[in-house]
């Protein structure tokens, strides 16, 4: 039997059989979070001035001052004190937003300093929440020309929460010196390896600091060290157009090899294909568009993650610049840095290799490098490529595994010959768009719909850009609006446990609205993320009949998915379910990956896990078209 997805099939158990299908009585356990551990909790005398202090802080609309207070509002609000005489450390960072709070009503022009070690704050757009990043700026720096940005990604620290942060960033300088440039450091959400919303953050510090002082574009460099290094792998691969160049130290480069699995204890065949996500050797290939050095300890384990991308830059016939520091573990050798440095700032800018482009992807979520964009795939995840050369008025282009593409080239084109078949391409197009059909190219556009850059999955992809979590408000009792018990305590536990791991990990409040209140406008610029059944939930009853259709029982399981909205095609809708990797998961960052695919049907009878919203009975990706595959489980 198949039925519509969100008719839900209570009325084919009887009312016994529900019963029988209910948990046990005794109450879920909270599922313990790992990052960040729970510290101390301050004493009265000294928390209750401390959080007056902050709030008047977080009540001033800069950005620059409210980021103090929250820091300081949120170690308390959590427990993220180290120490209970961290309480003085507070004191500094609350000191520092009010001069600045200060000044600013004063009419003071120093209020936010230009030069030194500084701190900023910034809203993101995903969910309004402030952000930290810091700042080093040489004081004998001429501002009043473009500057190199250097961007530097921090290493994993599980207590470095916005407080231990912002007082690090006052107060010592970061591992690298640049005399000649601008440091900026991205919190990235605290400690998600520069992943998911993190990897958001690191762009978007760098358009504050670009609306701040005047940066040359063709000399952004990205750098790190430890969890750093893997951020440098993993942004610099799938954002290789941002950098001039970069410098990954040690870190992780993919999953499997990292934490030695072995074939037998690999996870199910959906999440090693997750992996495509972030496994860099997936994206080699975007890495030969711009320089790049490598860095090892030559005692350092981490050594790994360099030479797992020596082997697959050999696999392309190119050669990883990988320096070793001498006698070194898991540190620079000051000599071996300094090579680097000397090196970074020596490289050309990035414009003289415009017109060579390599693109190589899983997914439409990283489908451009500098003029060449994937448009759509013929299948996801799966290897997928554009190699593009512009050599006078022609370009020429090979392809994989790509349904269609767009070209933005930087001077005049005549003719584009695309796997060794020639275009004539009329006028001097802005742009140029081709698409395979029939197995054949052609000039023009795609056709409407289907997965394509932003809306191609999976679940945890509407976390990284505007969302809304949907509340159900019921018909009667608004305090238990799920009339299905099953569904009802599974969903209260899960809306909590979503809004504190938002919180710790993510650093934000969760965004959310119960459905009665959602707007017109919440529909058409926000990814709704909706909670409950057609029966309590007035948006899922809207959508009623309008979404792919999967088989499941209400009484004993519940259908999470994410699908293109069809109140507003540009945006998302996910069905009951949060981030899908969870607390277990955060041991290391290499396995803060997408657990789940575009749908699944989980078994809602047993507590949930920290690995696990309920037993997976079955999942699967939606096809090109967003459709279910008739061979789907």
């Amino acid at each position: 039997m198949r039925l519509p997805l969100l008719l839900l099939l209570a009325s084919l158990f009887a009312p016994c059989a529900l019963l029988q299908a209910q948990p046990a009585d005794e109450a879920w356990k909270p599922i313990e979070r790992r990052i960040p551990p729970k510290g101390v909790t301050l004493p009265t005398a000294d928390a209750k001035p401390l959080m007056a202090r902050s709030r008047r802080l977080l009540n001033s609309a800069d950005p620059d001052v409210a980021v103090f207070g929250k820091a300081v509002e949120w170690a308390l609000r959590w427990d993220e004190f180290q120490k209970k005489d961290h309480a003085k450390l507070a004191g500094e960072v609350l000191a520092e937003g009010e001069r600045r709070l200060d000044a600013i009503n004063t009419s003071a022009t120093n209020a936010i300093p230009r030069t030194g070690r500084i701190v900023r704050g910034y809203r993101s757009n995903i969910d309004d929440s402030l952000q930290p990043y810091g700042l080093e700026v040489p004081a004998e720096l001429d501002l009043s020309n473009s500057v190199p940005l250097y961007v530097w990604l921090h290493g994993r620290s599980d207590k470095s929460t916005d407080l231990y942060f912002i007082h690090q960033r006052m107060t010592k300088a970061g591992k690298i010196e640049v005399p000649h440039g601008i440091i900026v450091h991205p919190f990235g959400r605290h400690c998600m390896g520069f992943k998911h919303a993190g990897e958001r953050d690191v762009l978007d510090v760098i358009a504050e600091v670009k609306g701040h002082y005047k940066i040359d574009d063709n000399r952004v460099m990205l750098m790190g060290f430890s969890m750093g290094g893997a951020g440098v792998w993993h942004i610099g691969a799938h954002y290789a157009d941002q950098f001039a160049a970069m410098s990954p130290g040690a870190g992780f480069a993919e999953t499997a090899k990292y934490n030695r699995l072995t074939p037998d204890k690999f996870p199910p065949a959906i999440e090693q294909t997750l992996w495509g996500v972030y496994d860099v050797p997936n994206y080699v290939r975007n890495l030969f568009n711009q320089p790049i050095i490598a860095y090892s300890g030559e005692n350092d384990k981490q050594i790994q993650a360099a030479q797992v991308m020596e082997e697959a830059f050999a696999a392309e016939g190119q050669v990883l610049d990988h320096r070793i520091g001498p006698g070194m573990g898991h540190k620079y050798h000051p000599d071996t840095l300094a090579e680097i440095m000397t090196k970074m700032k020596n490289f050309p800018d990035r414009r003289p290799n415009y017109r060579s482009v390599r693109l190589q992807t899983q997914t439409l979520r990283y489908n451009k490098v500098r003029w060449v964009e994937a448009l759509r795939l013929e299948q996801h995840w799966q290897d997928s490529r554009i190699d593009a050369s512009h050599s006078g008025p022609s370009i020429g282009v090979r392809t994989k595994n790509i349904a269609a593409f767009r070209l933005r080239p930087k001077g005049s084109v005549r003719i584009v010959t695309i796997d060794n078949k020639d275009f004539d391409v009329p006028g001097e197009p802005a742009e140029i768009t081709f698409v395979k059909r029939d197995g054949a190219w052609t000039l023009g556009t795609p056709e409407p719909g289907g997965k394509r850059p932003g809306l191609q999955g999976p679940i945890d992809d509407a976390f990284m850009t505007p969302f809304l979590v949907v509340t159900p408000s019921g018909k009667t009792d608004s305090t238990n609006p799920i009339a299905n018990a099953a569904l009802a305590r599974w969903v209260a536990f899960e809306l909590g446990h979503l809004r504190e791991r938002w919180a710790t990990l993510f650093r934000a409040q969760l965004p959310e609205k119960r459905d009665v209140d959602v707007t017109e406008e919440d529909i058409e610029s926000k990814n709704l993320i909706l909670w409950g059944d057609a029966e309590s939930n007035a948006l899922i009853k809207r959508l009623d009949g309008e979404l792919p259709q999967r088989e499941f029982n209400a009484a004993t399981q519940v259908h999470a998915f994410i699908h293109p909205n069809p109140l507003a095609p540009d945006r998302y809708v996910v069905l009951n379910s949060g981030v899908t990797f969870r607390p277990g998961h955060d041991r290391t960052n290499s396995q803060q990956n997408p657990k789940l695919p575009d749908w699944a049907v989980l078994d809602i009878t047993q507590a949930p896990t920290d690995t696990a919203a309920g037993r997976v009975v079955a999942s699967g990706f939606f096809d090109e078209n967003w459709s279910l595959p008739e061979s789907a489980p």
